[in-house]
């Protein structure tokens, strides 16, 4: 589903959140395929990236959950993964079957900044680092949601990772604590627009605000961005973090993803 929230620009902003997450869909090497419903991206070289690789619904597909999984399975065949997006209709009607069928749900709430803000927490303590020395929280974030994958396969896919974040001039900030980093958030630009595509502290120094550092350096980090959005699970509490930098919800999309064979839910 994506709500329309900005009443006074008539769903302006509603309509350039779904225009620039298709844009980001579609910004690295891959074929983008019509379908009656929608798009199917495939990135033939990077296999192992979900979100370049999905089925993406983008009007009422008028199909049984049934059919949309047997679609994406011919879309999608010789990939370890399935996914759906459903990105514009509601997805509420199609969870519960999803998750019968062994697939994912994740409600994604994005959220545009609305101008400047006072920073919050201490952004002295946040500073700018290269991509790759962060690459230990990296692991110890997938880790905390899959932990029992194979962390072999994890480490092939940052290899991915690395090049596509290029592709999008990823800007990497870190705090510290003796030295080494524990918390870190990334930007991405894509299409004229900024993205706090992450935002990650370890568990044991959560709680004394690093997070809203990393967020609000970030900010800071972007005030020429033309739009500047940043994603949340629309069920966790990280939303009323972002509202209070400044963010304001713009949309909901659902995803369904079906991991690869063997992997185990944390």
């Amino acid at each position: 589903m994506c709500e329309r929230t900005d009443s006074l620009n008539g769903g302006k902003l509603r309509q350039r959140a779904l225009a620039w997450i298709a844009a980001v869909q579609s910004s690295v090497p891959g074929v983008a395929t019509d379908w009656t419903h929608g798009t199917v991206l495939r990135a033939e070289d990077y296999p192992t990236f979900w979100d370049f690789n999905v089925v993406r619904v983008e009007e009422d597909p008028q199909l049984s959950v049934a059919e949309l999984i047997a679609f994406a399975e011919e879309a999608l065949a010789g990939l370890e993964h399935r996914r759906v997006d459903f990105l514009g209709p509601d997805a509420t009607w199609a969870r519960a079957e999803f998750e019968a069928a062994g697939w994912l749900p994740l409600r994604l709430l994005w959220m545009h900044h609305a101008g400047s803000t006072p920073a919050l927490g201490d952004v002295s303590a946040v500073e700018e680092l290269p991509y790759d020395a962060v690459r230990d929280l990296r692991i110890a974030w997938h880790a905390e949601d899959f932990p029992e994958q194979d962390r072999e396969r994890y480490e092939q896919h940052l290899l991915s990772a690395r090049e596509v974040a290029g592709m999008h001039g990823a800007r990497v900030l870190a705090a510290h604590r003796q030295e080494h980093p524990v918390g870190f958030a990334q930007l991405e630009s894509v299409a004229g627009a900024v993205e706090i595509s992450q935002v990650f502290v370890l568990p044991e120094h959560r709680g004394a605000g690093l997070g809203t550092a990393l967020a609000s350096a970030a900010i800071a980090a972007a005030p020429d961005a033309e739009d500047l959005w940043i994603c949340a699970d629309d069920d966790a509490r990280a939303k009323h973090l972002y509202e209070r930098l400044g963010f304001r919800p713009v949309c909901v999309t659902t995803q369904f993803l079906r991991l690869p064979a063997g992997t185990p839910i944390g």
